[in-house]
């Protein structure tokens, strides 16, 4: 964001609107407050969000930065941009405050005082800046001069041992007071190792992000320190893409910064290097800030990761074939009944189809010489199957028994924990083609159920509206999948994907309903935050919804894993736990990092393993370890965080509409381990363009 003014001038409050205000402090909890605020500023120069002087509580001066609602130009897409924008800002604030404290006046950052990201139109307060941009400061004296370049040096330090980089450093970012620096431009800020994406201007954008090329490095920023110093010292602007032809002129300039102004981030010093450089005396930023609070719990993921290695398990992601999923040595053409769990083969004597009503008529496909016509009506037919007197008759899609062995993915979690929401985007992403990039395509498997589904549930909730609740069955009835597809891999094999989401209670009986677990091929656990973590932000969820935190892990968790037959000490079923609902904790890290990342992120194996162990940190740390009992009993198990609506509910709607961000990586991830994806390995963070 650009450097918004100095505070209110004491008579504009008075004229402005008198409304009351509600948002979070940096600590989580909620305040509630009267405010007045200025006229926009105007619009910010990087980013569709708008910024203005607010006083609250008629004391309290500040300034308020926030996103466009869904009536400004752009209308729903633009406020979903907008909406992000604050939310990533949001977060590097946050991170920065839990960091250093709250530095006051005295600070390098801005001083977060508080934040909305659900709000129609989501906003972050600041107190007000110091000082002035440095825009037209030309002929400081050097001693200043020299503090100026140590202290961005030394922001750049502590970013980077955050593990961020600023890309918006430029004369409009940096104010001076005459004693400290205060750098703004939050919204500039990426993680380490993101792809860059194409901002700023020359010179003060390193050519690599002006280009959008490679991956976010902490030494982009000292090219954009180095140019601001260069027109501190010179009054005039620096080369785009090389060092300035009279750098040699100024000789301390070139002796501290001349590196920093290299065309490429390989060939600049780290900004710990540079740091130790201008002002050794100064402790390395590493030295100053507080220790990693997930580190020790990561340790743990790598230490539970390690115990299960001499029993077979594999890195995440990394293919276990048919080691999983349903027993070998089935004979050709068969494949298990998901239902009664019997053997069944094709039989063309034993096919139904619907008539007008939908009542299943006998189908005699002998009787369409049309082989055109005759693949169209197998499509939408079934099978009958007798069941095993346990379970009673039931008819089979077609598709789904002349395609290969299928994949039956079960959903497991209690009611209202979200994973009916999560499917329903899994499902939907399918058919928008997001497999794609990873070389598969689809089809359904009976286009009327299909088409039901989508009217069913993806487009009421692409529509904002929340989904009812998953009904429950009854004594007598029977498991059945929600959802089947057809999926085609990259070599062309072809085998159906079928989706069980039952309700909460029904996963916690201990009749036959549950049988169809003993022949599921995958398992995807799906963690509530507002029950699994006892954050101060989620209070006003937990009271909204009437829920409350349970240290006991999820009962259905338990009722499935006791139920799924296991090989020894482990459930080789693959298994992958995710935390859904994860936009109610997007600016808390590591949930920041793998929520904000961008759509076309490629999925590697070694992301799935950072990801993993970031997760299991975080449930060890704030949820406990009964809520990673799936991990722990898995023997091939990922963790994962997703957003099924990217925001909360209001009245039965999403009034900020629906976004799915990250669904289709668990699945991928089970994939993976069935061996229908091969994911590449992937480059360590600390690698990018070395």
């Amino acid at each position: 964001m650009t450097t918004p003014g100095p505070g209110p001038r004491s008579g504009e409050p008075a004229r402005a609107k008198h409304v009351e205000l509600s948002f979070l402090t940096p600590d989580g909890r909620r305040n509630r407050t009267w405010a007045r605020f200025g006229p926009d500023t105007g619009p910010l120069s990087r980013g569709p969000v708008r910024t203005r002087n607010t006083l609250l509580n008629n004391t309290v001066k500040c300034v308020q930065v926030r996103a466009a609602g869904t009536d400004a130009p752009g209308g729903a897409q633009a406020a979903f941009a907008s909406s992000a924008a604050i939310d990533a800002e949001t977060a590097v604030a946050l991170r920065l405050h839990r960091a250093l404290g709250a530095p006051g006046a005295s600070g390098p950052f801005p001083v977060l005082i508080g934040y909305e990201l659900d709000a129609a139109e989501p906003f972050a307060l600041y107190r007000p800046p110091r000082g002035r941009t440095v825009e037209r400061m030309h002929g400081l004296p050097g001693a200043q001069l020299r503090v100026i370049e140590q202290e961005l040096v030394d922001a750049l330090a502590v970013l980077a041992e955050l593990g961020l980089v600023h890309h918006g450093i430029a004369p409009e970012t940096v104010r001076w007071d005459g004693r400290r620096i205060q750098l703004w431009g939050l919204d500039a800020v990426t993680h380490t190792g993101r792809p860059r994406t194409p901002r700023g201007a020359a010179p003060y954008a390193p050519p690599e992000v002006r280009e959008g090329a490679g991956r976010s490095d902490p030494r982009d920023g000292l090219w954009s320190a180095a140019q601001v110093m260069y027109s501190l010292v010179t009054g005039r602007p620096g080369a785009p893409d090389r060092p300035p032809p009279d750098l040699a002129d100024h000789r301390s300039l070139a002796h501290t910064m001349g590196s920093s102004f290299a065309p490429r981030a390989a060939d600049r010093p780290t900004p710990a290097a540079l740091l130790a450089l201008l002002a050794p005396d100064r402790a390395p930023a590493a030295d100053r800030l507080p220790a990693d609070g997930l580190a020790a719990h990561r340790a743990g993921y790598d230490r539970a990761l390690a115990s299960k290695r001499p029993a077979g398990a594999v890195a995440p992601g990394e293919a276990v074939g048919e080691a999983v999923g349903h027993p070998a040595g089935a004979p050709t053409g068969e494949v298990l009944c998901p239902y009664c769990l019997e053997p069944i083969r094709y039989d063309p004597t034993a096919l139904h189809t619907p008539d007008a009503v939908q009542e299943l008529r006998p189908y005699n496909p002998h009787a369409q010489p049309n082989p055109r016509l005759l693949a169209d009506e197998l499509r939408g037919a079934f099978q009958l199957c007798p069941g095993n007197g346990t379970v009673r008759e039931h008819h089979i899609p077609v598709p789904y028994l002349t395609n290969g062995r299928p994949l039956t993915v079960a959903m497991i979690g209690q009611s209202n924990t979200g994973k009916s929401h999560l499917l329903t985007q899994m499902v939907a992403e399918i058919a928008d083609d997001r497999l794609k990039p990873y070389g598969i395509s689809w089809q359904s498997v009976n286009p009327r159920q299909h088409a039901g589904f989508l009217n069913s549930r993806v487009v009421p909730l692409r529509d904002g509206r929340v989904l009812a609740h998953t009904a429950g069955l009854g004594q007598d009835e029977t498991a059945r999948f929600v959802e089947s597809l057809l999926i085609t891999d990259a070599s062309g094999r072809t085998r159906p994907l079928a989706f069980f989401d039952l309700a909460g209670e029904d996963l916690l009986r201990t009749d036959a309903l549950l049988r169809f677990l003993l022949g599921i091929d995958a398992l995807i656990f799906v963690v509530d935050p507002t029950i699994a973590m006892p954050l101060a932000q989620l209070d006003e969820v937990r009271t909204t919804l009437d829920q409350h935190v349970n240290r006991d892990g999820d009962p259905a968790f338990a009722t499935v894993l006791d139920r799924v037959p296991r090989t020894g000490p482990y459930l080789t079923v693959p298994s992958a736990v995710v935390v859904a609902k994860a936009d109610l904790l997007r600016s808390e890290p590591p949930v920041d990092r793998w929520l904000g990342e961008p759509g076309h992120t490629a999925l590697s194996r070694r992301r799935l393993h950072e990801e993993s162990r970031d997760v299991y940190a975080l449930l060890d740390r704030d949820a406990g370890k009964a809520w990673l009992r799936p991990f722990d009993t898995a023997l091939h198990c990922t963790l994962h965080v997703a957003s099924a609506t990217g925001g909360r509910q209001e009245d039965s709607r999403y009034p900020r509409g629906v976004r799915a961000q990250r669904v289709l990586e668990p699945l991928l991830s089970l994939f993976a381990m069935h061996g229908i994806v091969e994911l590449p390995e992937g480059r360590p963070v600390d690698e990018v363009d070395r």
